[in-house]
């Protein structure tokens, strides 16, 4: 399949806000595969050759299929970046090409090494080894075009709140599924049933494929395409939730059928300034927070039904 890649370059004084707000602009208007590209880091000597050279400019990147919906949403990317970058008087270049989605998936690969998680969960990638150590939980992905390889800190501040927050035979339920990542380590975990949502149809694929590289009985796992997640019944002991804040919100309404009795929702994709305001949302919707976790300028959050200890 061909897709219209979208590369956003700047030089802003704070480099790593406005990357994330670029890429949330990425993430509302539907692009696929989103990444941030930045000149200050390298990967790893001797692997993965083929990838393209250290990027010059601070840049995030994301992809459109070419189909029927290609014009709208390049619309919609253009405005909504205006928009920003009038807001913030961010000057920027927004420049697109197509590419093939075999090409795109190795253009990241020297930026994707193991890594250890919390105590115990090791995120590798499907062609790499990794060192481990007795009693580890190692997730092996093949991301593709979807979100979450656990290099980014919203993914791993919500791995390590899982690792700490999730109790054996648990139902878990992941929005925004992406790569499959948080279930695969829920059912590592010992999680009972599983079930995960993505809007976007590709992820969905590609979570199946992890899941199943992974060793993970399909059987176990009710997967959907849908928007937050308006496919499922019944309610899930714990709730997670790696989406952008707006998405965060809008979830928080659909808790009540959602979340069992004493069960708890983990949210993440929260920059840190937007703590308060999201804190006294979680109050109105009956939650008690109960653990916040910060890498950068990001948090994550543990909050439960009030009296109930995780």
């Amino acid at each position: 399949m061909r897709y219209l890649e979208a590369r956003v370059t700047f030089e802003p004084s704070d480099p790593e806000t406005a990357a994330d707000l670029v890429a949330a602009v990425f993430f509302d208007v539907g692009l696929q595969g989103v990444v941030i590209e930045d000149p200050t880091l390298e990967g790893e000597e001797g692997w993965a050759e083929e990838a393209p050279p250290r990027p010059e400019r601070h840049a995030v990147a994301g992809f459109l299929p070419v189909d029927e919906r290609l014009e709208g949403c390049r619309q919609a990317l253009e405005e909504a970046l205006d928009g920003l970058g009038r807001r913030l008087g961010l000057p920027y270049r927004l420049a697109f090409r197509e590419v093939d989605e075999e090409d795109w998936a190795e253009s990241w690969k020297a930026f994707f090494a193991p890594l250890r998680i919390g105590r115990r969960i090791v995120v590798k990638p499907s062609w790499r080894e990794a060192e481990t150590r007795p009693g580890d939980l190692v997730i092996e992905l093949d991301p593709g075009m979807a979100f979450g390889t656990g290099t980014h800190p919203t993914t791993r501040l919500t791995l390590e709140l899982l690792e700490r927050h999730l109790r054996p035979g648990a139902s878990f339920l992941d929005v925004g599924t992406g790569s499959g990542i948080l279930l695969i380590a829920a059912a590592k975990l010992g999680a009972g049933r599983l079930a995960g949502c993505d809007r976007d149809g590709m992820a969905v694929r590609v979570a199946r494929d992890n899941l199943a590289r992974n060793g993970i009985d399909p059987r176990r796992v009710a997967l959907l395409q849908a928007d937050l997640a308006g496919g499922f019944r019944g309610r899930f002991d714990l709730v997670a939730a790696n989406i952008l804040e707006p998405a965060v919100i809008a979830l928080l309404d659909e808790l009540p059928r959602l979340l069992a009795p004493g069960g708890c929702l983990i949210a993440s994709g929260i920059l840190a300034g937007s703590r308060d305001a999201l804190s006294e949302r979680l109050r109105e919707a009956g939650l008690e927070k109960i653990e916040v976790r910060q890498e950068e300028r990001w948090i994550a959050l543990c909050a439960c039904r009030p009296g109930i200890v995780a």
